[in-house]
């Protein structure tokens, strides 16, 4: 049997009220914005961990195809690539996760990779793991626009 993911930790997130969401009225990453997405991050990260694993062990996607119609086999070897496709995407993405929780550690989470401007409360509530602001995002994606059309 392939092992796929790394092994099994949980992490307790940090302590914060429920129904808190971090407002503009606040300073911009202050403990609680920070205590927020750790928690945010966790829980995602949880979920994605929990899913993965019972993807990977109720469903059983490593076994041998073995159904003596060809049919039956490429249909079913079809939806395992697709089942395993999708697990390789949340590994990635817990990576991403992972790096935004460095991130937080060292500070600098919440500021674009390219601009060191504040990246926005609206959009790190939408896409906690964004590393880029809003004007920054446009330009990568005009400039992969312009490279996939070439």
């Amino acid at each position: 049997m392939l092992n796929i993911l790394p092994p099994i930790y949980f992490v307790m997130p940090a302590r914060n009220s429920k129904k808190y969401i971090p407002n503009k009225k606040e300073k911009y990453m202050c403990e609680k914005h920070k205590a927020y997405f750790i928690q945010r991050l966790t829980e995602w990260k949880n979920e994605i961990i929990k899913s993965n694993s019972q993807a990977l062990y109720s469903s059983d996607l490593v076994d041998n195809i073995s159904s003596p119609d060809v049919i039956d086999q490429a249909s079913s070897y079809t939806g395992k690539n697709v089942e395993i496709r999708t697990v390789n995407r949340q590994i990635k993405l817990v990576s991403k996760i992972d790096a935004a929780l460095r991130r937080l550690k060292e500070g600098t989470y919440g500021f674009c990779e390219e601009t060191g401007e504040p990246i926005g409360l609206k959009r790190l509530i939408a896409r906690p793991i964004a590393t880029l602001c809003i004007t920054a995002q446009e330009k990568h994606e005009k400039e992969e626009k312009i490279h996939v059309e070439l």
